[in-house]
């Protein structure tokens, strides 16, 4: 099961973690794997590349794990950017969990 952890001060998101695989296919063929693989990347150059902020996110990979967190301070059009795109990832994890609940679990906790 891939299990993607949103990290979240009150009402702003600060991070996630996506660890695991979803078990849906064999290695190389997941459909699921893959479409979670694909929406990761997409965030990190969203906020890395487009928005210009790859000095200041952490990102961490490790095995079946990735993980990206925000700085507490941007301004503001790249808070609002940011926030956008994490909140359309979560959208899009949650819509997955409702079709793959079995292999999908989507969750929000507060960050440490």
């Amino acid at each position: 099961m891939t299990t993607v952890t949103f990290l979240t001060e009150g009402e702003r998101i600060v991070g996630f973690t996506v660890k695991g695989h979803a078990g849906l296919g064999a290695a190389g063929e997941d459909i699921l794997c893959a479409a979670v693989t694909s929406a990761v990347r997409l965030t990190e150059c969203a906020v890395n590349d487009v928005l210009g902020l790859g000095a200041a996110v952490k990102v961490k990979q490790r095995d079946a794990s990735v993980s990206l967190k925000l700085p507490g301070s941007l301004g503001d059009a790249a808070e609002s950017a940011s926030q956008t795109i994490l909140a359309a990832m979560m959208v899009y994890f949650t819509q997955l969990h409702e079709e793959y609940p079995e292999h999908l679990m989507v969750m929000e906790q507060d960050a440490p």
